[in-house]
């Protein structure tokens, strides 16, 4: 079994201090949260930003920054850009705009899904558009697949040409309103995927324990973070380091090595 890639999540777009105060909204705590995460065993950052404000936000000079910061502090990660649909306006040139941005890998949703309260909102003409700018730029998609029809549109991408196998997909379980995090959905999920492809699991909220560590013992990777789960349990809440610590129990539990960066771009063909 290949070694275990662990991703890191530390703000997404919805998390507030409000909400837990540990949440990192500046480009000041984002990083140091990348950078006790990635010396813990993270080899993927999944980067969000804030604006001044602290709202989600996909302005290509705050990822700039941070970027930057990470390139001054000698932070070994792999950088993972989110396109995601929250951060401000819908546009192709809004949401792609840090795609010529030095970074290894980015977010791709293939499809259209439901939030709690809102459409996360993908047309055909913004994935294509998205597709073909991370290719030009040598960026590596992370399928963001909320459902499964997403996994069916990534492989019809991939063989019109505008993805390039082999593709790696991060599977979202949990999404109010998207697919449930069941054992069941996630073995159906998993056995949708194009041959060859990588796999990590994203469990939101109460899932996260249970996907995750199905995830380790199906031979997938794993994303944790404050984007994912704000609390270790009932009324604790958690931090980006504790949930790094809560994944490197369980995978020494069940004898999963972990993945260094080194050996993350040599399983997702980075190299």
């Amino acid at each position: 079994m290949e070694k275990l890639i662990i991703t890191i999540a530390p703000t997404g777009n919805v998390p507030t201090k409000e909400m837990n105060p540990n949440t990192p909204i500046t480009v000041e705590e984002i990083l140091k949260d990348i950078k006790a995460c990635s010396e813990k065993g993270a080899s993927i950052a999944h980067i969000h930003v804030r604006d001044l404000n602290g709202n989600p936000t996909s302005d290509k000079a705050i990822y700039q920054e941070v970027l930057k910061r990470l390139d001054e502090e000698h932070i070994d990660i792999i950088r993972q850009l989110s396109t995601g649909a929250r951060g401000g306006e819908n546009s192709i040139d809004w949401r792609g705009q840090m795609l010529d941005l030095n970074a290894q890998m980015a977010s791709l949703a293939t499809g259209s899904s439901n939030f709690v309260s809102t459409i996360n909102a993908n047309s055909p003409e913004l994935i294509e558009a998205l597709a073909n700018k991370m290719k030009m730029n040598n960026i590596k998609p992370e399928i963001e697949a909320f459902d499964v029809a997403m996994v069916s549109n990534a492989a019809r991408l991939c063989k019109k040409g505008v993805l390039k196998g082999p593709l790696h997909f991060n599977l979202v379980m949990n999404v109010p309103g998207s697919i449930m995090g069941t054992p069941k959905n996630l073995f159906h999920m998993v056995e949708s995927l194009p041959e060859g492809s990588t796999w990590t699991v994203s469990g939101i909220g109460s899932s996260q324990i249970k996907m995750l560590t199905m995830a380790i013992l199906m031979g997938g990777h794993v994303r944790t973070g404050l984007e994912d789960v704000l609390e270790l349990k009932k009324g604790v809440s958690a931090t980006n380091i504790s949930l790094i610590e809560n994944i490197l129990n369980i995978a020494n539990a069940l004898g999963r090595e972990i993945a260094t960066v080194e050996d993350t771009k040599r399983i997702l063909g980075l190299l």
